[in-house]
């Protein structure tokens, strides 16, 4: 059976062999280069396509699969198999319907790596457990998805947990999917920090922006960055706390602050700095371009009450909910562990259907 789904589909198998004919067409000629970012373009377009050629076709021969053996089991009356197929073509089915709202991801940058920030809010503590509660969640979430998860700046609290972490969560799609994670979180539980062992309610906000490569141009003026650097405050390394090789760049008229402490290197730290700095800008103009959440940019909203978009609820019960839309979870444990798909494509179909009314 060939992959295909009829022109008016989300995915149209024939035209995207002939799309990819001629990107590959493009791609051979010695002229290309002369012009790089034109380059640039049509080589990532050209491994988007193969991408989800690949999916696609992984995907029809898991349906066929999956049908044979149904179709076998039904024959030789053998329920369990029949179970199996059963549930091998549910668990399909659901990420096929990820795939396609996938599909619909059509922003400037959604195929790209993105880079996620958390930070503690008020509370101390708690507040700060809470933050790396979150950091956890992410990186189960994109280690289930297959994405690579590295840090680029941490700081610990003082007692326990973290005041701030950025972590780069690199895969295909990776922004596309994260992108309404941007906001305040918020935890209520009983606190583990408390001998009187009173509900706490904690807050976290979350940061989203997309990793960025040499084909997307953005200007950034020397005069106005101010560039601190300060001692590495991870857990560890023989060159932590021994030499200021960690940045801190602040862009004065964004008010934007990014960090790095991954590498030895002060140079290197600074180049990878300045990555996420020019990322951040572009993310402020794709969102004013969206005409949404602009002045959110800069991180200037107050970290508590009114700003959440998911609430965590631990005690006197256990539930998550999503603020924009309604999405409930009882096993929170499973949210916590990184099962956010729901909320993820919840949140991603509202996103749409905003663009499009």
């Amino acid at each position: 059976m060939k992959p295909c789904t009829s022109s008016g589909g989300f995915f149209d198998w024939d035209a995207s062999l002939a799309r990819l004919d001629q990107l590959n067409a493009q791609a051979a000629d010695s002229s290309l280069w002369e012009d790089p970012t034109q380059a640039q373009k049509i080589m990532q377009e050209r491994s988007t396509l193969e991408e989800e050629l690949r999916r696609f076709k992984a995907y029809t021969q898991e349906l066929e699969d999956a049908l044979a053996l149904l179709e076998m089991a039904i024959e030789e009356k053998d329920d369990t198999s029949v179970h199996e197929a059963e549930t091998l073509l549910q668990d399909l089915a659901k990420r096929i319907d990820a795939y396609q709202l996938e599909n619909l991801l059509s922003g400037e940058a959604d195929t790209n790596d993105c880079y996620l920030e958390i930070h503690a809010g008020a509370g101390g503590t708690e507040a700060q457990d809470w933050a790396e509660m979150l950091s956890r969640l992410y990186t189960r979430w994109a280690e289930a998805h297959r994405y690579k998860v590295e840090i680029f700046e941490e700081s610990p609290g003082e007692e326990a947990g973290l005041k701030s972490i950025t972590l780069k969560i690199a895969g295909f799609r990776a922004y596309g999917w994260l992108k309404t994670e941007s906001g305040v979180h918020r935890l209520v539980r009983i606190s583990p920090f408390d001998a009187n062992a009173r509900r706490h309610t904690s807050f976290a906000s979350v940061w989203v922006y997309p990793a960025i490569d040499d084909a997307i141009h953005v200007t950034i003026e020397e005069k106005d960055l101010r560039i601190d650097t300060y001692r590495a405050s991870g857990a560890g390394g023989q060159h932590v706390n021994k030499t200021e090789s960690a940045i801190r760049i602040t862009h004065i008229p964004s008010g934007i602050v990014v960090q790095c402490q991954t590498d030895r290197s002060q140079h290197r730290n600074r180049a990878v700095a300045m990555d996420m700095l020019r990322s951040r800008l572009y993310e402020l103009e794709l969102r004013k371009k969206e005409k949404a959440l602009a002045d959110q940019a800069a991180n200037k909203s107050e970290i508590g009450w009114g700003h959440q978009i998911r609430s965590y609820v631990l005690q006197p019960y256990q539930m998550v909910k999503d603020l924009r839309t309604g999405v409930e979870k009882s096993n929170a444990q499973a949210v916590l562990d990184g099962d956010i798909d729901a909320f993820l494509q919840a949140s991603l179909s509202l996103k749409l259907d905003n663009i499009t009314s």
